[in-house]
């Protein structure tokens, strides 16, 4: 059994307003990721929920000129990234269909191929947040693989919703799910690793969950399938940028399931 090797990015977002500031952003956010890969190389690179604008109410009122659609720059973008550096890529953007928008993560393979699109299932509207004024849900799951490892992203107010890790650990056989967020620091923000930590270890899976960085963000985490003093998670910068290169193994996978027996002494019926 191979390794798969992530790179994920806790980035900062400046003052998208406009095409232009998104792709001066997109642009010097490719130029940070392939100096990274210059050096080192991974399978996959992540970045977190709606990475190529402000989240913000401001921001989302030029939704008309910021979101794009699978053919768009952003997109075209992170697929050269892809094809020159051989390397998967996942990052989220609001798109555009027909006459309305959704919080996408976008998956290319290491040729820069759409490998698939998952639009957010549950929008958030507290808080911070005020998403169902703009968004529209998603319909279904994106899965695919990599190196190996089946992976499927989820995004921010996903992971308080067990039922879908859960379906994503059972009916698709999952090793890691990329759990893309905006967190801000509003009253939720410190319940979200309780969320993050539990869906690993009931799943017994990796998990990473990726913020973006700045004052008001930060603290991204990446859980192995078990945790304890001698397998802790990954804690990531409390609001710089961050970007950390990160080994999965299926053995830990194996092991924890070998080990505590969650999944396979769950009952039928309830």
């Amino acid at each position: 059994m191979g390794n798969c090797k992530l790179l994920a990015c806790q980035i900062s977002v400046p003052v998208t307003r406009t095409t232009e500031d998104r792709q001066k952003h997109v642009a010097t956010l490719v130029e940070k990721i392939s100096e990274r890969l210059s050096e080192q190389e991974a399978d996959l690179v992540v970045l977190p929920e709606l990475s190529t604008i402000e989240y913000s109410r401001d921001s989302f009122d030029q939704l008309g000129s910021l979101a794009e659609t699978l053919d768009g720059q952003s997109v075209s973008l992170m697929r050269e990234m892809a094809a020159k550096y051989s390397v998967a890529v996942v990052f989220g953007m609001p798109r555009k269909i027909d006459d309305y928008f959704v919080i996408s993560q976008i998956a290319l393979d290491q040729d820069g191929e759409l490998l698939g699109c998952y639009d957010k299932l549950h929008i958030c509207q507290y808080g911070a947040s005020m998403e169902k004024e703009y968004f529209q849900r998603g319909n279904g799951l994106t899965i695919f693989e990599v190196a190996g490892f089946r992976f499927a992203p989820i995004i921010c107010y996903d992971i308080r919703i067990p039922e879908l890790s859960r379906t994503l650990t059972i009916d698709h056989d999952v090793d890691c799910i990329l759990h893309c967020g905006a967190y801000f620091r509003d009253e939720s923000f410190a319940s979200w690793h309780a969320f993050t930590t539990t869906r690993a270890l009931e799943n017994q899976l990796y998990l990473l969950s990726l913020n973006r960085a700045g004052d008001d963000y930060g603290d991204s985490i990446f859980c192995p399938p078990w945790i304890d003093e001698n397998h802790p998670a990954t804690g990531f910068a409390s609001h710089d940028e961050d970007f950390h290169f990160l080994t999965l193994d299926h053995r830990a996978i194996n092991d924890a399931r070998e080990q505590y027996t969650f999944l396979k002494d769950r009952l039928v019926d309830y």
